[in-house]
């Protein structure tokens, strides 16, 4: 990799790289863009970031912070919470409701590089950071308004917590406890599925007598019940509305997302759709497995592949399996592709003479090809002038572009007497095309407008001005669009299968194909392809005349 200085701090026996300043501003240049470049508009994912947006906006509304909803929840309200004082400091819209997630997300790549630190060396912490920035899902979930990252960053606080009481004895039983707490806490934001982090720490703490102190130790669970105060005290006053049914729900909620598949998506699911979304970090990270499965790389292998290895299995035998549970495997795919990368790099300055078509050929060429491939292709379908088709054009010519040099940064190390430093030009050169697809995408909104038709559609300024002074009703709007539109109404009306059963002059969200030929006679305030906002004009009798 980059040379880096290495200063080290010792501790019980035990020796860590010190911090650097300037790792930390590199880092921040490199990821800052990343979680921030967005396109003009804005609009949520329906599922599930709609849903916690409705459900967080529902507590404002009800001005009950506890259980806002007619029957019993199935969750846990931490991540509500944290939507609705979003929303009593930014108002409600996309930024309050992706704050937590991006905060909490670049938090989580600062706790994987003090990690990396501990486990592994200062070099590989600072790649591994830069490599999670670069995987394609978890960006994805650092800029939505869904709990999967805050439970990220409280299942690596409570893993950075219980390395740094290895070697720093004076302060063990403060963070021990913090450890526990950060794992409490984890059942407030993200429920019954805080168990499976929980779980995947084992091979850790059970790998030595040193970690195995930790299982004994009063303060770990002292923490742990302290974390979990929050969440008793909801489900307490939930019991006094709802008694037993209130935990029936929230048990028997974990118990269905164990026992029904959903999507096909078949107990395989993880082994190829992780490799997909971490694409192509994925593939080194098998090669950086291996590695440290052969070699003494690091004295943590039952963080580095203990912990991964157990969450995989559990995630697989939960009968739902979807892309975003696996989120927490991410960072440590991170770890093992840097490990990877690195071992690759030393092909360079370990071989004497001109490099062999190795691995590091075909990667180059291969990534190359590629490039100059979506080069060609956005050129012509920018020439092409399609306005739906363009932001996918700017995405394939900035990757592309950067992917195409590879090969010749390749074939400048192989005759080069400084293969070394040559050797970590080559690697940034792998990393530069995808920070430039990731940035076009961010700048074109895929990272942050999901759903412009709905979007456009609430911020008409006939719509605007309605949706400030009237409640709206709505006529049979289910599904995905029902929870956007129930985001963006300040003011909710009634639900109706049917415009017959609204009041004169009221006003409600249809779909388009309702009102063709419907009565009673309305007026459209505002439209999409699909729905459409109007004002009922139902005939009024006075007297025996009908106006």
């Amino acid at each position: 990799m980059f040379p880096i200085r290495q200063e080290y701090v010792e501790g019980d026996g035990h020796k860590i790289p010190a911090r650097s300043v300037s790792i930390y501003g590199i880092l921040c240049l490199f990821i800052l863009p990343l979680l921030l470049f967005s396109s003009d508009q804005s609009s949520l994912m329906a599922h599930d970031e709609g849903l916690y947006a409705w459900r967080g906006k529902m507590m404002i509304d009800a001005g009950d912070w506890i259980h806002p909803w007619s029957t019993p929840h199935h969750k846990t309200p931490g991540f509500y919470w944290l939507m609705a004082m979003m929303y009593t400091i930014g108002g409600i819209n996309e930024t309050s409701v992706r704050f937590p997630s991006l905060v909490l997300g670049f938090l989580s790549m600062v706790l994987v590089y003090e990690i990396g630190r501990i486990i592994l060396n200062q070099s590989l912490a600072f790649w591994a950071t830069i490599i999670l920035s670069l995987e394609f899902l978890w960006l994805q979930y650092c800029r939505l308004g869904t709990p999967d990252v805050p439970m990220v960053f409280l299942s690596l606080l409570a893993i950075y917590l219980l390395l740094k009481a290895e070697f720093i004895p004076q302060e063990r039983h403060f963070l021990i406890f913090g450890a526990g707490f950060a794992l409490g806490l984890g059942f407030l934001v993200r429920s019954l599925m805080m168990v499976l982090p929980i779980i995947a720490l084992l091979p850790y703490l059970l790998s030595s007598k040193k970690r195995q102190y930790f299982l004994a130790h009063p303060y770990i669970y002292l923490g742990f019940v302290s974390g979990l105060i929050p969440t008793f005290i909801w489900l307490y006053l939930t019991f006094q509305d709802y008694g037993i049914a209130s935990l029936q729900e929230l048990f028997g909620f974990a118990i269905r997302l164990g026992s029904n598949e959903r999507g096909g998506n078949g107990i395989l699911f993880y082994l190829w759709n992780v490799p997909l979304k971490s694409f192509p970090w994925g593939l080194f990270a098998i090669l950086g497995g291996v590695i440290c499965v052969r070699t003494s790389v690091s004295n943590y292998k039952s963080i580095l592949l203990g912990f991964p290895l157990v969450l995989l299995i559990q995630l697989s035998l939960v009968s739902t399996r979807l892309s975003h549970y696996s989120l927490l495997l991410y960072p440590f795919i991170a770890f093992l592709a840097a490990i990877g990368l690195d071992k690759l790099s030393h092909i360079w300055f370990t071989h004497k003479g001109k490099s062999p078509m190795t691995v590091i050929t075909y990667i180059s060429y291969g990534l190359g090809g590629l490039g100059i491939i979506c080069f060609l292709a956005g050129i012509i379908l920018m020439v092409m002038g399609i306005p739906e088709i363009r932001p996918y054009a700017t995405i394939a010519i900035a990757f592309g572009f950067a992917a195409s040099i590879v090969p010749i940064v390749y074939k400048i190390g192989v005759c080069s007497e400084d293969k070394f430093t040559l050797s970590r030009i080559w690697l940034a050169s792998l990393l530069i095309p995808f920070w430039l697809g990731l940035a076009a995408t961010g700048l074109n909104g895929f990272f942050n407008d999901y759903n412009p038709q709905i979007k456009q559609l609430v911020t008409q300024p006939p719509v605007v001005q309605i949706l400030k002074r009237h409640p709206i009703h709505f006529v049979n709007i289910e599904g995905k669009t029902a929870v956007l539109l129930n985001f963006y109404t300040p003011r909710h009306g009634q639900r109706s299968h049917d415009i017959t059963d609204l009041p004169h002059n009221s006003y409600a969200w249809v779909k388009q194909t309702a009102i063709a030929d419907a009565i009673p006679p309305h007026r459209i305030i505002g439209q999409s392809q699909e729905y459409c906002l109007i004002q009922v004009n139902r005939p009024v009798m006075i007297g025996k005349d009908l106006l």
